[in-house]
């Protein structure tokens, strides 16, 4: 399995909409490249912010009957002419609106079709999760293109010169700067960040010679995680570090309170 093959799977399993067998070859592909977790996080990520974003609503009956029609016309192979049977309740990946007695016929894909009608299917049936949950107004390419803050760690982590620090805030939060000076990109990433008060967000600082610079305003996920990228170059010994801001960032310019986390990269 391929890096995007997975992430495509990352987004089925974020949505419960996996088949048994994708389930497996997910957990097996997370298990055997621990680095690709960043597709689980931004995954999940996503989709709780969407979640939070939209009141939930009732799909027209159209939504379903298009979901169908294209299902429909997924090719289908004969199991017995492969000498095997493939009994996989395909209408049980998701919460995909199908009724019982439209149950899906299996497919089997080919080695040359890659995950073939089966993954595109499971693809199918998260978006069809999606619609469900009331998110008519997302298109399925920004459901499945990633933010430009998980490309830019892409980029970094493919870069021959990628680096990398860590630093621990007060409460345990692990906070990681990744960058890369071919790239000129930096980001950095924390699981579990401590929830805002109304009215502030997150602020990235470069200080460098004990001057902060800033670098841009984030929030986390409703689940805490962050990947934000920061704005501008990034020096070689810069310390990134991390405030509580008004909403739109500091006033000033400087920050207003003591950081949070400080991640030295010398």
């Amino acid at each position: 399995m391929n890096e995007r093959d997975f992430a495509d799977l990352a987004v089925g399993h974020a949505l419960n909409a996996l088949s048994e067998a994708d389930e497996r070859a997910y957990q097996e592909a997370l298990a055997g490249n621990p680095h690709w977790d960043h597709h689980v996080r931004d995954a999940a990520d996503t989709a709780s912010a969407i979640s939070a974003s939209v009141e939930p609503v009732e799909p027209p009956p159209s939504i379903r009957a298009s979901l169908l029609a294209r299902i429909s016309d997924l090719p289908k192979t004969d199991s017995r002419a492969g000498g095997g049977h493939d009994d996989e309740d395909y209408a049980a990946a998701g919460p995909a609106p199908i009724e019982p007695e439209r149950e899906v016929a299996s497919t089997r894909a080919s080695a040359a079709s890659g995950w073939g009608a089966k993954r595109w299917f499971a693809l199918a049936a998260s978006f069809a999760a999606v619609l469900v949950l009331g998110f008519g107004a997302v298109t399925a390419s920004q459901l499945f293109t990633p933010p430009a803050a998980v490309v830019a760690l892409q980029e970094i982590e493919k870069a021959p010169d990628a680096q990398q620090a860590s630093a621990t805030m007060a409460d345990g939060t692990v906070a990681t700067a990744h960058w890369s000076p071919s790239t000129g990109r930096s980001v950095l990433v924390a699981d579990g960040m401590p929830e805002l008060a109304d009215g502030t967000t997150y602020e990235l600082w470069f200080v460098r010679d004990e001057t902060p610079i800033a670098a841009g305003t984030f929030k986390p996920g409703p689940d805490g995680n962050a990947t934000a990228e920061l704005v501008g170059e990034m020096h070689v010994g810069d310390i990134i570090a991390v405030t509580v801001e008004p909403d739109g960032g500091s006033p000033d310019g400087t920050p207003s309170t003591a950081p949070i986390v400080a991640v030295a990269t010398a």
